[in-house]
């Protein structure tokens, strides 16, 4: 499978309303389980069976030690939320030295790249889908992201 297909699997399982899927191939193992508000997804190679073992219990280990916390979403009714289409790694700007793409107060166009995921190293350029003001960025720059997460509060104008 190449980064295209485990993103449209996941994105289907997503929107399919399982909780858990294990896939294998010879090269590797895919396990996509949702908890609640949360989706947990891993991918590791194929292991011997002690290797495999050694590395759930490692897994396991560190998901105790760093449970994963809902962020906490904002009331607001006269808001629009815009949401991430997809998991990965939110950025406010296409590079480092680069300016945000949208700052609180800005008015933004429906199709108007507003920040850029991260998933599997294809940068993925994300447009707006309502026309508004900017009122709040709910993600901080470099920070994980879930699939329907929101991501800014649009106020219609």
């Amino acid at each position: 499978m190449d980064a295209k297909e485990i993103q449209e699997l996941i994105n289907f399982i997503a929107n399919s309303g399982l909780d858990e899927v294990n896939i294998a191939t010879g090269e590797f193992k895919i396990k996509v389980k949702r908890h609640s508000a949360t989706q947990l997804v891993s991918a590791a190679p194929v292991l011997g069976p002690s290797a495999q073992v050694t590395e759930m219990a490692r897994v396991r280990t560190s998901q105790e030690e760093n449970p994963v916390v809902a962020p906490a979403k904002v009331e607001v009714k006269n808001y629009t939320p815009i949401k991430s289409p997809m998991i990965g790694t939110f950025y406010r700007s296409v590079g480092p030295d680069k300016p945000v793409l949208v700052n609180v107060g800005d008015e933004i166009k429906k199709g108007q790249v507003v920040c850029i995921i991260e998933a599997m190293k294809l940068f993925n350029e994300i447009e707006s889908e309502v026309a508004g003001r900017v009122v709040k960025v709910l993600v901080d720059n470099a920070n994980p992201v879930e699939y329907d997460q929101e991501l800014f509060l649009v106020e219609a104008i």
